[in-house]
């Protein structure tokens, strides 16, 4: 999960409840593609990692679990959700509507030095994909997307947006190395990067949902190769003792 210096998480702890302190960081974790689907959580390693008492920790998890973001199986485990194909599916046509959206609407509060950074963090991200730095690619994927979205100046769209990516979030991290993103022609943030400059809403929100549909094409047929897997194996005659 991503670390807090100390001087960050006493702020944190400042201004809000521990539960909700906790609450955020693993959303943030989610969302970052920093938790991988089916991974285990347990309440106590969680405690420690954060400084804080189980009592917040659960909390937090039965919030994210009722958000449908992890599973928790009493006496069993708590876990990361891993989305299904349909899931995966309906969560991005959800996103082919709003990400256009909120890109649209922060196009005009984005400034030469906001696309520069928007620019420098794709260059992060092709440079990590080059190098098999998994974990910094996604991160720049995700700095990406909601260094443009978070300046739509629509809180309720973002947070919505959010709410979508703590649950996509996990299953990215299946795109290194197994469904490694790939478009038709060049990548669909350079067609971004150009609407921003462009200053053209239409160009921008096409290159969103073009994004979507090409950078996600592999995840989707890797999430159909796993189903199919699934199915033949419970189909399978099991042997009798």
């Amino acid at each position: 999960m991503t670390e807090l210096n100390g001087d960050e998480q006493a702020r944190e702890a400042e201004a809000l409840p521990l539960s909700e302190v906790v609450y955020a960081r693993l959303r943030q974790s989610l969302m970052r593609a920093e938790l991988r689907p089916h991974q285990r959580l347990k309440v106590r390693d969680l405690a420690q990692q954060m400084g804080t008492s189980e009592t917040p920790v659960r909390e937090a998890l039965f919030q994210l679990a009722h958000e449908g973001a992890i599973e928790i199986r009493p006496r069993y485990y708590i876990r990361v959700r891993r989305l299904s194909m349909a899931e995966y599916t309906e969560i991005r046509d959800i996103r082919m509507t709003l990400e256009p959206l909120a890109a649209e609407r922060a196009l005009p509060h984005l400034d030469e030095a906001a696309i520069e950074e928007l620019a420098a963090t794709h260059a992060t991200l092709v440079a990590a994909e080059a190098s098999g730095d998994w974990p910094t690619a996604l991160q720049a994927n995700f700095n990406f997307h909601f260094g443009l979205y978070s300046r739509s100046a629509m809180p309720t769209l973002t947070e919505v947006l959010e709410g979508l990516w703590i649950r996509i979030g996990p299953l990215l991290s299946d795109l290194y190395p197994h469904a490694h993103p790939t478009y038709a022609e060049r990548h669909q943030h350079l067609n971004v990067l150009e609407a921003l400059q462009a200053r053209d809403a239409f160009a921008l929100r096409e290159a969103i949902r073009m994004d979507l549909i090409e950078g996600g094409r592999n995840l989707r047929q890797h999430l159909m190769d796993i189903e199919a897997a699934e199915a033949a194996h419970s189909k399978k005659p099991r042997r009798r003792r």
